[in-house]
């Protein structure tokens, strides 16, 4: 094959120089996808574009053949046309291709056609349909044939002209065959020259074998069954029948069976003939409509008569006849008609009751003018009782409350109309009402109060803003502030208040804020919406954010007490500027009173010293007390400050006379002058303090060093001194140690006693001076430690 083709190609090259397309091939239709069909050669100057080659049509259409293909080759262009992967060709299906190609080279374009032959294959003609099938094909015969009479003939398409030879090569050896079946080159069946009688019931199983060409053949069956022929008369049980059918009989419903006598009959319809309304089963006797049995456009319907012949298959000759008549009364074929088919209405629930929907108008076919009669059947779980069907117009019954969930948004019914013809029809009307919601109602919300610290943190949820709404979907509702303080903001969709910013229960205790409730959803008309409001009260709960400040902060006090008696002191004077209104406290003393010589009553300070025995100083002692002053109230947290009082106490002997006992105090005389002093400070930065430490102990650690080199060279000057020298120095070493005594015992009479915590503390914010020896001192106003000047 690959040689053929090469040598077609230079063929081609060699003599196909052509300016016209016009060729004639044959094909076999052996030749499968891929394969060359034809080659061609065209000449096309270099200059111009690079040539095509187009196949324009091919008929009949079909896809069995690929785009040609064209390539250059020694200076000239070859075509290919080949097969595509879909090409079966099959000569006895189509034998014959018109392909219309176009060449293109530059400017000159060419066309022509090129006829392709199918030619038959014999190496590919096979045995077909039920011959050649496994059950084989089955002919029936009577056993009256005739010897030698033609039962069937065998075609193979094409092989009527490639002389098939025929023959039977399954054995017909006697007794099942009276005597062999023969078949010829034209492919006819003949019966044994025996004949079939006596042979019926039979059927003989015949091998055929075909052969053609050379080495070519097929083989199939053929099954003949031989039936028995009776003979007896044909004859029906009823001679003459009457029936009624009705008139709305569609076609092909049964209306008899017909019985008759006899053996493999058949039957046919004689008159009248031929039946336009009837036909009879050719086996069975049935006999069916073909057409309707209006007998408003077929009058001549209303009574037909029908004669019917049986007959012997085998022997036409002998059969029977039977005469009916068939009666078609008049019926209600049609049902009334309706305007409009389906009723769709759409409604606002608002509709007062009375409102007419639509109005229907029905008409029977079968009896213009007639009485229709209308009923309402509901279709869907809605109230009935909504709508009503009032002569032909269907209203509003009830009102239409569609706040309830899946009450009436949707009315799904029928209207039933009947006619009064036999049998009785019936119209159906699909009924859909959509009830539309309306906005019938506004929110509304209930006033509301809530309460929150005053150190209550930003964001912080206060409560919910619960309004309502009785449109259908309930409460779905918006909220919105309306001039409120920016303090508070109101979720959008929750309704939660929520805190925003900081609150001072002193500067203001009470907030109300007007909350603006939209509702949004609940009507046909998505701009159509509702408003409501109401307001909420803010209480601001007070929090204890100042600590009590007492005036003065600081007393100094001289008491003479009596021996064995109480003596009131002074009263702790104290409040909270910016909270006026709380006036309860606790007073305790925490510090300096050592012996428990004082006690408080309140805010009244008392020295309690019932027993104080026998040795009682003469001189004043002196009590620097610290009392410490804590609000008492409701609010948390409890804050406090520390009051000073330094009480100077000198004995009441008995002896004295009673003109000339008298109790003074400092805040009765006269009030200290409070002197505030603000000290400035520097904090340096970490880095400067660390450098600074180091510096600092590089520093000590020389002068350390220093000082010991001098200590020693001190010692070795000392170890070796002169007894003179010696006593000398004793002498002027006690010398000393008295003067040292003496001047202690004078400094410690002028000096007056001070507690150690007090002296230790070395910040002082206060002055003033003292009422009783005018020296002016420094204080401390929180722990009330002081300094003289």
């Amino acid at each position: 094959m690959v040689l053929l083709r090469l040598f077609m190609l230079l063929f081609a090259l060699v003599v196909s120089d052509l300016h016209s397309l016009s060729w004639f091939i044959n094909v076999s239709e052996s030749q499968g996808p891929g394969t060359v069909i034809q080659f061609f050669s065209f000449n096309c100057s270099s200059y111009t574009p690079t040539p095509t080659l187009e196949l324009l049509n091919v008929q009949p259409p079909t896809t069995f053949f690929n785009p040609p293909s064209l390539a250059r080759w020694q200076g000239t262009y070859v075509g290919k046309l080949t097969l595509s992967s879909s090409a079966r060709l099959d000569a006895l299906m189509v034998n014959h291709y018109k392909l219309w190609l176009k060449f293109t080279c530059g400017n000159y374009v060419t066309q022509g056609p090129l006829f392709v032959d199918v030619q038959r294959d014999l190496s590919h003609i096979q045995c077909a349909g039920r011959f050649a099938s496994p059950a084989g094909e089955m002919i029936q015969v009577p056993e009256t044939v005739r010897p030698g009479a033609r039962l069937y003939i065998l075609l193979l398409p094409g092989l009527e002209l490639h002389g098939a030879q025929m023959s039977i090569i399954s054995a017909q050896d006697p007794p099942h065959f009276p005597g062999p079946f023969s078949i010829n080159e034209q492919g006819w069946l003949q019966a044994p020259s025996q004949g079939l009688l006596g042979q019926a019931q039979k059927v003989f199983q015949l091998q055929i074998s075909v052969s053609f060409g050379q080495r070519q053949s097929c083989q199939g069956m053929v099954m003949v069954k031989v039936l028995p022929v009776s003979s007896s008369q044909v004859s029906f049980l009823k001679q003459a029948q009457n029936i009624t059918i009705p008139e709305n009989l569609a076609p092909g419903s049964e209306v008899v069976q017909v019985w008759a006598q006899g053996v493999n009959l058949r039957y046919e319809i004689l008159s009248p003939m031929p039946s336009p309304f009837f036909s009879i089963g050719r086996e069975d006797g049935v006999v069916r409509t073909t057409a309707p049995l209006e007998l408003a456009c077929t009058p001549g319907t209303a009574v037909s008569r029908l004669q019917v012949k049986a007959f012997e298959q085998h022997q036409p000759r002998d059969s029977a006849k039977l005469n009916f008549t068939l009666n078609v009364p008049l019926v209600n074929l049609w049902p009334p008609r309706c305007l409009p088919a389906l009723l769709l209405s759409q409604i606002p629930e608002t509709a007062p009751v009375g409102t007419v929907l639509t109005t229907l108008t029905c008409e029977d076919p079968d009896s213009v003018g007639a009485t229709l009669d209308y009923k309402l059947w509901f279709r869907s779980s809605s109230d009935p009782a909504s709508l009503c069907l009032y002569d032909r117009a269907l209203e509003v019954n009830a009102t239409l409350d569609c706040d309830t969930p899946g009450s009436c948004f949707q009315h799904a019914a029928s209207i039933l109309v009947l006619d009064g013809g036999q049998p009785q029809m019936t119209t159906e009307v699909p009924v859909l009402v959509m009830v539309t919601p309306v906005n019938e109602f506004s929110p509304a919300c209930a006033p509301r109060m809530f309460r929150v610290r005053e150190d209550a943190v930003p964001h912080t949820l206060l409560g919910s803003v619960v309004g309502m709404d009785m449109d259908y979907p309930h409460d779905n509702i918006e909220y919105y502030t309306s001039g409120g303080p920016p303090t508070f903001a109101v979720d959008r969709l929750s309704g939660e208040v929520h805190l925003l910013g900081p609150l001072d229960y002193e500067q203001q205790r009470v907030y109300r804020l007007t909350v603006l409730l939209i509702d949004h959803g609940q009507d046909q008309n998505p701009n159509c919406h509702r408003s409501g409001s109401c307001t909420i009260t803010i209480e601001v709960e007070d929090v204890n954010d100042h600590a009590p400040e007492c005036e003065p902060p600081f007393q100094e006090l001289t008491i003479y007490v009596p021996l064995g008696r109480s003596v009131e002191v002074t009263k702790v004077s104290c409040r909270i500027p910016q909270e006026p209104q709380r006036l309860a406290f606790s007073y305790s003393i925490v510090g300096g009173n050592s012996q428990n010589r004082f006690i408080l009553q309140g805010a009244v300070l008392v020295h309690s010293d019932l027993v104080l025995g026998p040795f009682w100083p003469e001189q004043p002692n002196t009590y620097e007390l610290l009392i410490c002053v804590a609000d008492a109230g409701p609010s948390t947290p409890h804050l406090s400050t520390t009051a000073t009082i330094v009480v100077h106490l000198v004995s009441w002997k008995a002896s004295t006379e009673v003109t000339n006992i008298h109790r003074t105090t400092v805040s009765s005389i006269m009030t200290p002058m409070l002197v505030t002093d603000t000290e400035a400070f520097w904090q340096p930065q970490p880095w400067f303090v660390v450098v600074l430490t180091a510096t600092g102990a590089l520093l000590l650690l020389a002068l350390g060093w220093l000082l010991g080199r001098l200590l020693q060279g001190l010692a070795q000057l000392l170890q070796a001194p002169s007894k003179p020298a010696q006593a000398l120095l004793l002498n002027s070493i006690q010398g000393t140690e008295g003067s040292l005594e003496g001047f202690m015992e004078v400094s410690k009479m002028e000096m007056p006693k001070a507690p150690s915590s007090v002296k230790s503390l070395q910040h002082f914010d206060g002055r003033a001076q003292d009422p009783r020896t005018g020296r002016d001192y420094l204080f401390n106003t929180r722990t009330g430690a002081r300094r003289w000047l």
